[in-house]
């Protein structure tokens, strides 16, 4: 007898969504018109601060993920959910600026209260490991407000001309060019090309150690990866163990990614990826600055520097006319008399601490270069005690990877020209 071919029951199809239809978290079928109704956690919410009651940390957590989860915008075949972290930046930066701008104390106020706030969400989030959108929109979102301010209270006066707005606009522009090209690819690790060098038993070795507590090694990191390097190490001590030995490769074995990794790549725990010769994680284009787009991170604070500063000569050269732009800056009497010139006086003040900032965080960068270490590796360093650290660890040497002014710059001048091949002696 043939055996019975049992028929294959079809699965029903789904029916298409319209542009305001989407699949929740919960997995069903929901409507954008509906975004409010049937959320038992904000009226429970609402109902405990109307009776003054604390809320539980889960309730809000809850309440988020079900305002985010339903925060979405009709677009084709199904609406997009919206990253509720894009919004803040969009409301408060333009209210607070004009706020600012009333009266002098005001702008004390609001312009001392902005780093605050912003320094709270970063330490908030940055404890919480989770990516977020918050400051990329408010350096977009700052670059485009301020361009407007610009065009609308400062250009009008007639003190701009056509080639001072062209450099203008095109520092703007290439600006976001060098952002487009430090968020792509930092030099992410393959894991299918990192395991080629080890043999299975050793792959079987390292992922069952891997998935231990590893309370025996020092370097051990919350996200499951491991790593034994410190910025004290000889920079030779990595051929005094056979290159391919499971314990060598143990010691720079990432469970999370499942690779061996090569020498100063790392894991983050934001991105949750090991990143070649990572420096650190930047909230400000939400990615890693790592091998691959180093230059273009520092090409886009360079620029960035030199675009704002020329905008804030201009404009304090607009509104604060025969005064140098130090005096104009800290002594200009009358702006506050029209609201015009005290928007863009306030504006102003906004894009100095911005600049302020940056220029910190740039000014690391080159020390860091000089030095040939990455952020990381300074983080690790002052933790540890090690290494050499001069103007109260403004410039720590870890001595690991120093090369000299010179070849370091050169050696920077060349990450991501080429893929460079990793033998087995560099792997540390």
């Amino acid at each position: 007898m043939k055996p019975v071919k049992k028929k294959k029951t079809e699965e029903p199809e789904l029916e298409p969504l319209c542009c305001c239809e989407y699949i929740d978290r919960n997995g069903e079928k929901n409507h954008v018109a509906a975004c409010l109704c049937d959320c038992q956690d904000l009226d429970e919410g609402c109902d405990r601060w109307i009776t003054c009651k604390s809320l539980q940390p889960e309730t809000c957590e809850r309440i988020m993920d079900t305002i985010s989860d339903r925060l979405r915008i009709p677009w084709l075949r199904g609406a997009k959910k919206v990253n509720i972290s894009i919004i803040p930046p969009l409301v408060l930066l333009p209210v607070l600026l004009h706020v600012a701008s009333w009266h002098f104390l005001l702008g004390v106020v609001v312009l001392t209260s902005l780093p605050v706030l912003a320094l709270w969400y970063y330490y908030l989030t940055h404890r919480r490991k989770e990516q977020t959108l918050f400051f990329l929109s408010l350096g977009l979102f700052s670059l485009g407000y301020m361009y407007y301010v610009f065009l609308q209270e400062v250009v009008p006066r007639g003190r701009v001309g056509p080639v001072q707005l062209a450099v203008l606009t095109c520092g703007l522009f290439l600006i976001l060019l060098a952002l487009y090209r430090a968020k792509k690819n930092p030099g992410y690790l393959n894991p299918a090309s990192s395991d080629r060098s080890l043999s299975s038993s050793q792959l079987e070795l390292l992922n069952r150690k891997g998935q231990e507590k590893t309370k025996g090694f020092p370097g051990t990191d919350t996200s499951g990866s491991l790593n034994n390097r410190t910025a004290k190490d000889d920079p030779k001590g990595s051929s005094r163990m056979p290159a391919g030995s499971p314990t060598k490769a143990k010691e720079d074995w990432c469970a999370k990614c499942q690779l061996v990794r090569p020498a100063r790549a790392w894991h983050c725990r934001i991105c949750g990826i090991c990143v070649r010769r990572m420096d650190h994680h930047c909230v400000w284009i939400n990615s890693c600055v790592g091998e691959s787009n180093h230059q273009a991170f520092i090409l886009a604070l360079l620029i960035f520097l030199l675009t704002s500063v020329y905008g804030i000569t201009l404009t304090l050269d607009t509104i604060c006319r025969d005064r140098s732009i130090f005096t104009a800056l800290f002594y200009c009497p009358g702006v506050y008399a029209n609201y015009s010139s005290a928007l863009s006086f306030t504006c102003v003040w906004y894009s100095v601490i911005i600049t302020a900032g940056m220029a910190y965080i740039f000014l690391i960068q080159l020390i860091n270069i000089s030095y040939n270490v990455t952020e990381r590796e300074v983080q690790q360093a002052l933790r540890q005690k090690t290494g050499r650290r001069l103007l109260c660890g403004l410039i720590v040497d870890t001595g690991q990877y120093n090369r000299g002014f010179l070849r370091n710059w050169h050696q920077f001048s060349t990450l991501g020209t080429r893929a460079f091949h990793h033998p087995a002696e560099d792997i540390v």
